[in-house]
């Protein structure tokens, strides 16, 4: 979510070589078994090594080869916008035998004062008979790893741009870390211990592969899921109404909106400064400016979707907001099938040991009646949403007070909540809940569990 500074790119500079000796991408975000995947690398070296192995309860090395042939390239002025451009140094196509999930490439060679170097990239395999091996897919969040990454000089945000500027449009086809590791790979490990068996699949996928949806009873948000785009959301709004269920175990959820371009490989979001989205001078298409999903002129609040947002939200233990606070929920309604075997009681607290109210947070707006909150509908949350547990969170004023519409001094919560139109939609409002996975939480492990086991069959 963070926001800082808003200026125009100006791609002036020279073509750079690549910051590290040997980097790449590739040409998608996600393939099936059988499909060709193009790595694109640059490499100082005449030969380069490439790892690959899936990455789940344990990092399992499925694909290596030594002695590719290296070739090094420049760096365009506008990689960040429009990608590197680079040639395809090899193709290789996916085993029928590699299971879906989140792959990780290690490319490593030497260096010049005969050391060596590395780095990876990462790709997604789909399952190549979606739905026959479990029917709960995992879509992750590729959407702010690329939003997020500022290799080339930009990304969305200001606060790591050359010369803090914030971009507008960032590409796929430059080296993009990811943030997998941070919360999606903690909730994975666990579950693939515990013996749940997930599918995988990009934030795009939902865009341009929507047939995968069908095959599926829940699908499941895991950590930071900021970032998506009009058909995104429209394909799982189809989805939920047709009976299917969502779980955003995620916070900063389905925020602001973003616009696919080149068939995926890019994202275009103009943020605060939507006047300038060419889709402005239309009003017949406000709905679709890149901006916040409850902006006013989008007039589409992520709490019709979701049942919370992050205007009623914000941060904890971040961005100097509840630096103090002890990051754990308190429990309002505890009879609730979600807390089934968890033994807590009205008042009581968890998480609070492994912080899994943390960095960004989601809330609604609501009253209290007869000491339980109860949302008051106005900011789009749905009828039949039930607040189960809150945490103070607020956000920071560099971060609120561009938007006309915000109320200076709030404070929010983030919500674990819950909704049933068509199918049932479960959020948590906090990206760290994964935390609580990783740590042991014995209410958020049995809360997660009796959300997999319920709605995922």
């Amino acid at each position: 979510m963070r926001l800082i500074i808003l200026a125009t790119i100006l791609a002036i500079e020279s073509p750079q070589a690549a910051p590290v000796p040997v980097e790449g991408y590739t040409d998608r975000l996600s393939y099936a078994p059988g499909e060709e995947i193009s790595f694109h690398v640059s490499c100082r070296a005449e030969k380069f090594s490439l790892e690959i192995a899936r990455v789940g309860k344990e990092r399992v090395v499925v694909w290596k080869k030594d002695d590719l042939a290296g070739r090094e390239h420049p760096v365009p002025a506008n990689a960040s916008s429009h990608g590197c451009g680079w040639p395809a140094a090899f193709t290789l196509k996916v085993p029928d035998d590699w299971k879906s999930g989140y792959y990780s490439g290690r490319l490593r060679a030497g260096t010049a004062d005969g050391k060596s170097a590395s780095s990876e990239l990462f790709f997604i395999v789909r399952a190549a008979q979606p739905g026959k091996e479990s029917k709960i897919l995992l879509q992750l969040s590729t959407n702010t790893y690329n939003a997020y990454c500022n290799w080339g000089g930009y990304s969305l945000y200001a606060y790591n741009g050359r010369d803090k500027v914030q971009g507008r449009r960032v590409s796929y086809a430059r080296p993009i870390a990811g943030q997998f590791g941070t919360w999606e790979r903690p909730f994975v490990e666990w579950a693939e211990k515990e013996g749940y068996v997930l599918d995988y699949a990009a934030n795009t996928d939902l865009e341009f592969h929507p047939e995968l949806l069908q095959h599926y009873r829940l699908v499941l948000s895991v950590g930071h899921d900021e970032y998506w785009s009009s058909p995104m959301r429209d394909q799982l709004e189809k989805f939920i109404a047709g009976g299917g269920n969502v779980a955003f175990f995620s916070g900063n959820s389905v925020c602001w909106q973003v616009r696919s371009e080149e068939g995926g490989r890019a994202l275009a979001c103009w943020k605060q400064a939507f006047q300038e989205d060419p889709v402005f001078k239309d009003p017949a298409k406000h709905g679709l400016l890149t901006s916040l999903w409850s902006h006013h002129l989008v007039n589409r609040p992520e709490n019709s979707l979701t049942g919370v947002g992050f205007l009623w939200g914000g941060y904890h233990k971040s961005h100097g907001q509840f630096m103090d606070g002890k990051a754990e929920f308190t429990v309002h309604r505890p009879g609730h099938w979600l807390f089934e075997g968890t033994g807590v009681k009205r008042g009581d607290t968890f998480g609070g040991k492994d912080t899994v109210v943390g960095y960004e947070c989601d809330g609604c707006e609501f009253t209290l009646v007869d000491g339980l909150p109860v949302p008051t509908r106005r900011d789009g949350t749905p009828e039949t949403f039930e607040v189960l547990a809150t945490c103070p969170a607020r956000w920071h004023p560099d971060d609120c007070e561009w938007y006309e519409k915000w109320e200076k001094g709030r404070t929010g919560n983030a919500v674990v909540g819950i909704y049933t139109r068509g199918g049932t939609v479960l959020t948590v409002g906090t990206t760290d809940w994964a935390h609580g996975l990783r740590g042991g939480d014995p209410v958020v492990v049995r809360f997660t569990k009796n959300v997999l086991d319920r709605l995922g069959k």
